[in-house]
């Protein structure tokens, strides 16, 4: 292949993964749009239209709703023991290397695979660092994987902690429009330990959840109900500021028409409603203002944050008792159990 073809392939590939940007950009723009997009509803509730790796995570640590449509699904999969069964085969040679894989006290698989999938579901995709007993210094990490290894350990990163530097533009190639080259930002704990890597594909497991097009980026889990999180956070804190200023009613005062307040008397008032606010206070003494409290308004916003919990188990599948960790004795929650581990 002469060298002005590849370069043609090479620009080509790059192309197509700068059109499909693009094409991703375009559709977040027209998010919330209606009436010809003389209104963008998106705009008018406050929601974003372009959502961000780091908008979930900071979600997945702040929210705790948002920790429990990752957490859930995750720790039920991975509780308890995890084996390979092969059916017609009594002595597998795969299902007795897992097992030692597992009881390796050093890799520590089954947390580490749960990790993962947390990550792989906060972001577009995640990898799996496979530490190959051939690396011997840091630039060893960008040969691919020959001969016969030991695995060392495994490390998973997120999303916001890898970038892919190489793809794949062959079109030839069986793995065109893949990653080739990968790059790991590390925590930085001092000595020697580079502050990234750039690592080969075949160091990694590169996994991607919810994908629609393609093989390499997929969907959040928590990009479908990024907008009902907004709510809930709305709803949940805005009750606790309405019960924080309306549960203490506020008080106003009538002057008797007889009477007339000296400046004195009116900063002698005013210092006693204030000690009353700010509880120093339970009484008033004061001459010609009679103080009265005005009605308090509290609303209870129970409905409203279960029609948020419902739309939030609907799309993610998870029963509202399991979500919400609630009546999990009663029948209704049997029929949720059994529904979520099918």
């Amino acid at each position: 292949m002469s060298e002005n073809n590849t370069d043609r392939k090479d620009m080509m590939g790059r192309l197509l993964i700068l059109s499909s940007l693009v094409r991703r950009a375009q559709l977040a723009a027209r998010t919330g749009m209606e009436y010809g997009g003389d209104r963008n509803v998106y705009q008018a509730l406050g929601d974003p239209t372009n959502v961000r790796y780091n908008d979930f995570l900071a979600r997945y640590e702040r929210q705790d709703i948002s920790t429990a449509i990752i957490d859930k699904p995750v720790n039920a999969t991975w509780q308890g023991g995890v084996g390979i069964e092969e059916t017609g085969v009594e002595n597998s040679q795969l299902k007795e290397q897992w097992k030692n894989l597992c009881q390796n006290k050093t890799l520590k698989v089954i947390p580490t695979l749960s990790r993962f999938d947390k990550l792989i579901g906060l972001g577009e995709f995640a990898i799996l660092l496979f530490g190959f007993s051939d690396v011997a210094t840091p630039s060893d990490f960008q040969k691919p994987v020959s001969g016969n290894v030991n695995l060392v350990y495994l490390k998973p990163f997120g999303q916001g902690d890898v970038s892919i530097k190489i793809w794949d533009t062959n079109t030839a190639s069986p793995r065109y429009g893949m990653p080739v080259m990968y790059e790991v930002a590390l925590d930085s704990v001092g000595g020697n330990v580079e502050n990234s890597l750039l690592v080969h594909y075949t160091r990694v497991l590169h996994v991607a959840d919810n994908v629609l097009t393609g093989t390499v980026k997929g969907r959040s889990r928590l990009l479908p109900v990024y907008n009902r999180l907004i709510d809930l956070e709305k709803l949940v804190g805005g009750s606790a500021e309405m019960f924080w200023r309306g549960a203490r009613p506020g008080y106003k005062g009538k002057l008797d028409s007889n009477f007339t307040i000296t400046k004195e008397e009116e900063d002698e008032l005013e210092a006693q409603l204030d000690e009353y606010e700010h509880n120093l206070r339970r009484f008033l003494i004061n001459k010609g203002v009679d103080v009265s409290a005005m009605e308090m308004q509290v609303a209870d916003p129970k409905s409203h944050v279960d029609v948020q919990i419902q739309m939030i188990s609907a799309q993610t599948g998870i029963p509202k008792r399991i979500l919400t960790g609630s009546e999990r004795g009663e029948l209704a929650s049997t029929e949720d159990l059994e529904a979520w581990y099918t």
